[in-house]
């Protein structure tokens, strides 16, 4: 029985030897998780702010290109805003959606989703918009498609916000005047833009410019170096639509910006050797009144 004591003695001691190991492996653990919630943490701020740098780089960079276009007459479209992320600036990259496993039920339901979608599909209309909405989709790209008009420009300011551009008041025939933001700053005086006539596109979708609203683009026979406002016929009013011969004139109701119609004739629009506005060398023209001619430039784009 002498050995019993040693025994307990033993068996006391591997116990407090493993408890001291336990000890120091939770500490072990609990100072390598803190280490990582720790490190995780500081490159979160850090992600954060350089995503906060770029996104105010990309903002620079969009303004630059947008007054670059503006200066070049270049048609402007609203773009959707910076896509905002979950996470406060977290650098994330999105998940892809979790695949189900394909079962017979699944495909059983195909079917009925599928009339489903059609018949939403043809429920889908804007307000006003008959069958013949298919036909204008097919319709051909060229000048039949442009609303242009002619009208007088009322007032004209400089916009509040950029040098570059006027805002001006435009009479067009209809009940109020339509707002028009033109980069014609450098190429145009103030005091020739105020109560004179235009050939104005009417059926662009408005876009904002530097935060007004412009519901028309004065149209411009255009050089990098020149810039003139086309001038309608004499004894024209607000409201003459312009047309040219062999083009049914059937305009969009608001040119769709994905389908760049504009973008697809606007290089047939020149002036011609008599300064005379033209579409693949048919003259832009009001019915019994007469051509649209640039003051003085010949041979150049029109936009």
């Amino acid at each position: 029985m002498a050995h019993v004591p040693v025994i307990c003695v033993r068996i006391t001691g591997r116990i407090s030897a493993n408890f001291s190991t336990l000890s120091r492996s939770l500490k072990l653990e609990e100072l390598s998780s803190l280490y990582v919630s720790k490190r995780n943490h500081d490159l979160t701020i850090r992600l954060t702010h350089e995503n906060a740098a770029l996104r105010r780089q990309v903002e620079e960079q969009k303004n630059l290109l947008n007054k670059i276009e503006l200066q070049n007459q270049v048609p402007q479209v609203p773009r959707p805003p910076f896509p905002r992320q979950a996470g406060a600036g977290m650098c994330t990259s999105a998940a892809p959606p979790a695949q189900a496993e394909d079962t017979s039920p699944k495909e059983e339901n195909k079917p009925a989703k599928q009339a489903k979608a059609a018949k939403k599909d043809q429920t889908k209309k804007p307000i006003g918009e008959t069958n013949s909405s298919s036909n204008k989709q097919e319709a051909p790209v060229d000048i039949s498609r442009l609303d242009l008009r002619v009208g007088r420009i009322v007032s004209a300011k400089k916009h509040p916000d950029a040098d570059a551009l006027y805002v001006e008041e435009v009479d067009v025939g209809e009940d109020q005047p339509r707002t028009v933001v033109s980069g014609l700053v450098r190429f145009v005086p103030l005091e020739q833009m105020q109560n004179r006539m235009a050939v104005l596109l009417c059926n662009l979708k408005p876009a904002k410019m530097r935060g007004v609203t412009s519901q028309a683009m004065v149209m411009c026979a255009s050089t990098p170096e020149k810039v003139e406002i086309l001038d309608p016929p004499s004894g024209c009013q607000p409201g003459d639509q312009v047309h040219v011969e062999g083009y049914i004139r059937n305009p969009d109701p608001v040119l769709n910006p994905k389908h760049k119609v504009f973008e697809s004739v606007a290089p047939d629009l020149k002036t011609d050797s008599k300064k005379i506005a033209t579409y693949k060398g048919i003259a832009l023209h009001v019915p019994g009144k007469g051509n649209v001619t640039a003051p003085s430039l010949t041979e150049v784009q029109i936009k």
